[in-house]
């Protein structure tokens, strides 16, 4: 009985591993100059997991560059759109057309956020997913996490896990972003959101921030 499960599921295994084997770089309609951009940013991001095998790390990063072409289609639909209802409408009806436009931007961002992770997992386990999104949000998770224990030594645990749980919501968000200033900015919102967590705790975020650089000046002196 075993063995003739096993017989039935052999080719439905060898379509799987063929499809997870083949990625094409989706290119259709872009910007050849974009494209190239694109994909020199990607291999960058790639290069950093150090994958042997040559086919596995062709197909991760054309998914990493499919997935920046995929948002930039979405970004420049909703940009026209809310371009043009500012230069050829009025009032309400402008406002209602804008807002339209926004939230068609969202529900796109949305229905398509998760696809990047899901087409990894075929290729790269839970650390390589995490290091791609890392590289598409410049490395502002650890950087900023790493920051906040530095600048704070008394943290306690459970404050620790909330900073980095915040962070890597932030890293979602962030990842759909249009452009590095965007990207940025959603940490920066979770960095305020960060902030007032502390202060409620007790702590004084402006002498704490103070200390810090004090400590950050005689750490250099001593070099």
């Amino acid at each position: 009985m075993k063995k003739t499960a096993l017989l039935l599921l052999l080719p439905l295994l060898t379509v799987l591993s063929a499809s997870a084997q083949d990625v094409k770089l989706k290119t259709e309609g872009q910007d050849p100059a974009y494209v190239e951009t694109i994909k020199g940013r990607s291999q960058k991001i790639v290069d950093k997991l150090g994958l042997a095998d040559k086919q596995k790390a062709e197909n991760v990063l054309n998914i990493v560059c499919n997935r920046y072409f995929k948002l930039n289609d979405i970004h420049e639909e909703a940009d026209k759109a809310v371009k043009e209802a500012k230069e050829k409408l009025q009032g309400q009806e402008r406002d209602a057309a804008v807002k339209l436009a926004e939230a068609t931007r969202e529900a796109k961002l949305y229905k398509q956020h998760f696809e990047l992770e899901g087409a990894l997992s075929l290729y790269l386990d839970e650390a390589g997913i995490t290091a791609i999104k890392d590289g598409m949000t410049y490395g502002v998770v650890d950087v900023t996490y790493k920051a906040y224990c530095d600048m704070i030594p008394s943290l306690k645990d459970v404050e620790k896990a909330q900073i980095m749980a915040w962070l890597k919501e932030a890293r979602e968000f962030a990842m759909d972003a249009a452009n590095s200033k965007a990207k940025h900015g959603w940490f920066g919102k979770y960095k305020g959101r960060i902030n007032n967590y502390l202060s409620a705790r007790g702590y004084n975020i402006q002498q704490e921030r103070q200390a810090w650089e004090e400590r950050i000046k005689a750490r250099q002196s001593k070099k």
